[in-house]
C-alpha cells in the first residue's frame, strides 16, 4: 500500500506542475482550457477533501498546518496514508 501511495503522490504533484505550468506559460489550442478546468476541479476537490480530513481525523491525530497542506496537495493518497496511521495507532 505504502508503494502505491507514493506512486500516486509522485502523479499527483507531476499533474500539480504541469497544470501550474499551463498557468504560466499557456500550452496552444484547447489543452490549456481543457488544464484550467481541470486545475479548477482539482482545487474545488483537494478542498472537500481537507474538510473531510478534518472531520474525521481531527480526533484521532494532532493535526498541524503542514498535515493539512499535505491533503490540500496529495488529496486522497494523504487521505489513506493518514487513515494507516490511525489503524496502526489503535
Amino acid at each position: 500500500m505504502t508503494f502505491i501511495v507514493t506512486i500516486g503522490k509522485g502523479i499527483t504533484l507531476l499533474a500539480w506542475v504541469l497544470m501550474g505550468y499551463n498557468l504560466v506559460m499557456p500550452f496552444n489550442g484547447e489543452i490549456s482550457l481543457i488544464l484550467n478546468t481541470l486545475l479548477l476541479l482539482t482545487l474545488v476537490m483537494h478542498s472537500i477533501q481537507i474538510l473531510i480530513f478534518h472531520r474525521l481525523f481531527k480526533t484521532q491525530l494532532p493535526l498541524t498546518r503542514s498535515d493539512y497542506l499535505n491533503v490540500f496537495a496529495f488529496g486522497v493518497f494523504s487521505l489513506l496514508a493518514y487513515r494507516r496511521e490511525v489503524i496502526e495507532k489503535s
